[in-house]
């Protein structure tokens, strides 16, 4: 996480002292692990480059940030009050709180791999919508003014990135970085649509007028959505058919710019619910179908 074929650079977390415009709102960042039911052997949460302070992070000055990742599991962990809130005012995370570790500038993490694990996948929570077991992680910017670069690896081993067979990735709020481009390139989103939602709103931060949304789905091909300003929120609406549930959508972000830019984004279905962005799009990347009349003149 982020997935290759989501094209995004990285997830990136700013410490709690960094200005707001620079593209993280809350400093904290939420992902959950779904474990398949029928996994027993252990698996392991791997984090690559979770210091800050080296080549790949965004630093403000001499590094001065502090960045905590903490596991959570059982009961809670995905059911508790405000888990998968985008926005959330309780600053203690829900579930059970498996291990936590603060990084610094120590460049002993720096361009390398720390691993959460082993593992038990029943210390998951059960969470029968997508038949498996859910682990969280929380990556919260303690101290400092610096935006911590990293990535994640659901993984079988600890010391090699080795998939979990059915496992995903997911969250419900996104803060990650555009990658810089000399022309454009662009991003994939996934948000997944369960058999409820007839409306979503995407919102984002700070995209700096420097990129275009459009949304591709069975049912959609290409409808524009309204991106932000510097250090601004912006939202659009778009309209759910039946045949687009139980899929996911295609969020592209095309940018132009010539230097990185992070931001975030969320999605809320009519009841202001949170919708869950998958690393590995559930149904598959979407491919629009096109409804062709043919007409028979006698």
């Amino acid at each position: 996480m982020p997935n290759a074929g989501e094209r995004v650079e990285s997830l990136v977390t700013f410490g709690a002292q960094s200005d707001k415009m620079w593209g993280d709102d809350d400093f904290t960042q939420t992902f959950f692990f779904l474990v398949p039911s029928t996994q027993r052997a252990p698996v392991y949460i791997r984090v690559f480059d979770p210091d800050c302070g080296g080549k790949n992070d965004d630093l403000k000055g001499a590094a001065n940030t502090t960045t905590s990742f903490s596991l959570y599991g059982g009961p809670g962990t995905f059911s508790g009050p405000q888990a998968r809130d985008p926005r959330p005012t309780n600053p203690v995370p829900t579930g059970r709180l498996l291990k936590s570790q603060t990084f610094g500038n120590e460049p002993q993490y720096d361009g390398k791999w720390y691993t959460f694990g082993p593992l038990n996948p029943l210390e998951g929570e059960q969470v029968n919508e997508f038949k498996g077991r859910v682990f969280k992680l929380v990556a919260r910017g303690l101290t400092g003014n610096d935006g911590n670069l990293y990535r994640y690896f659901f993984s079988t081993s600890p010391t090699a990135n080795v998939s979990v067979e059915g496992g995903n990735a997911f969250t419900y709020e996104y803060c990650f970085r555009l990658p810089a481009t000399a022309t454009k390139t662009t991003v994939h989103l996934y948000p997944f649509v369960n058999d409820k939602v007839v409306s979503i709103k995407q919102s984002n931060f700070d995209a700096d007028n420097a990129a275009t949304l459009n949304v591709f789905s069975i049912a959609k091909n290409g409808q524009p959505g309204t991106m932000s300003g510097d250090g601004e929120w912006t939202s659009s609406v778009f309209p759910v058919s039946p045949k687009e549930h139980g899929l996911s959508l295609d969020f592209r972000l095309t940018s132009t710019k010539p230097a990185p830019n992070d931001m975030v984004f969320y999605v809320t279905d009519q009841y202001e619910t949170a919708m869950p962005f998958f690393a590995i799009p559930l149904g598959g990347p979407p491919r629009y179908q096109y409804d062709i009349n043919v007409k028979v003149h006698r």
